[in-house]
């Protein structure tokens, strides 16, 4: 199952370079992640401030 990204997201982008696999993209208020491309490796989560990355 993807990671998913709450509205707790600040917006800072520090997660979308990170992403191995470019899956995460800037969406309407917040960053999401793209469930079909996302393989759960973790790297997001761990640099996201607002703690708003799921799995």
């Amino acid at each position: 199952m993807a990671h998913t990204i709450t509205d707790e997201c600040l917006s800072c982008g520090a997660c979308v370079s990170e992403c191995p696999l470019e899956a995460i993209s800037e969406g309407d208020g917040k960053y999401v992640i793209d469930a079909n491309v996302c393989t759960d490796c973790d790297a997001c989560t761990s640099v996201c401030p607002a703690e708003a990355i799921k799995a």
